[in-house]
């Protein structure tokens, strides 16, 4: 098939929505739509690819049949060796077909498919690193709540401490606590104000909800627990990035919701390797579409 008949697609899929970029003869177009991160169900997942895909064709202006299409997918839980295969499976006939997890598509568009590191800093948090003897190393990734170190849960659980002490009397109210509580009601029908209604909150609480408190941390970044926090956090970047490189010769990109305002805590050492990542997971997803195409 010739590569003028092609077309290129590719996709990053969460647990919150989806981004897919298609590629026909020289037109790119971007569509967005809801989750396709595989433990959300593999139907549900290929529902919206498809649907999504469908988008994508009435913006280019072009009917295709899957089967002229090279798709590559950057997808949340495609390390789960069954969702993977349960993925694959239901796959309809492609030109092409290579699913990664949505980490591997942020490093290849961070560093336009060059050997390089990232961490990636949102509500969970992930490091991924491309040698240039093409190994592949990850790091982290293993979940709320007892992993994703840096990450907006992790900080915002452990943020909430100060809130529990505030409300019942082991330190003193102050600002900050007071953040955290307003924050905290803005996610709950009843505002969080004493022990009794912050207990409500935590016993329902999942890492979306800790990752809210995020903001308010970085607010008060000179309070001395918020201090500590985001201290940590810069440490446990660079325990990534050592975890990932040990010699310290890739270039590291940040990226995730939390990438910029984690830059600054960390820690001096790592100031020669960071980079800003070139491109986003989606444009990663797009560049090993073109990749699968020239190889096949």
């Amino acid at each position: 098939m010739a590569a003028d008949d092609i077309l290129l697609v590719g996709v990053d899929g969460g647990g919150s929505g989806t981004r897919m970029m298609a590629q026909w003869q020289g037109h790119r177009v971007e569509v967005r739509g809801g989750p396709s991160g595989l433990g959300l169900g593999v139907p549900r997942a290929w529902h919206t690819i498809l649907a999504l895909l469908e988008e994508a064709h009435q913006a280019l202006g072009i009917a295709l049949s899957t089967a002229q299409c090279h798709l590559a997918l950057g997808l949340a839980g495609a390390n789960q060796s069954s969702w993977r295969e349960a993925f694959l499976q239901a796959a309809p006939k492609l030109a092409g077909l290579r699913l990664e997890s949505d980490a591997f598509t942020t490093l290849i568009g961070a560093h336009q498919g060059q050997p390089g590191a990232i961490v990636a800093l949102g509500t969970g948090s992930i490091g991924e690193a491309l040698h240039a003897d093409g190994r592949r190393v990850s790091v982290g990734g293993y979940g709320f709540p007892s992993g994703d170190e840096a990450s907006g849960a992790w900080l915002g659980l452990r943020a909430s401490r100060h809130a529990q002490h505030a409300l019942d009397g082991r330190t003193a109210r102050d600002d900050f606590s007071r953040a955290l509580c307003e924050a905290m009601s803005t996610l709950s029908q009843t505002p969080v104000t004493c022990a009794a209604t912050l207990t409500n909150w935590l016993s329902s609480a999942d890492q979306t909800r800790f990752a809210a408190l995020a903001p308010a941390v970085l607010r008060h970044g000179e309070h001395p627990v918020a201090q500590a926090l985001l201290h940590q956090a810069g440490e446990d970047i660079a325990l990534m990035y050592q975890a990932l490189d040990p010699g310290a010769r890739l270039p590291l990109a940040l990226c995730g919701g939390l990438a910029r305002a984690l830059e600054g805590w960390v820690p001096r050492r790592l100031e020669r390797s960071l980079v800003s990542p070139q491109g986003s997971s989606v444009e990663g997803a797009l560049w090993l579409a073109g990749e699968q195409c020239t190889l096949s």
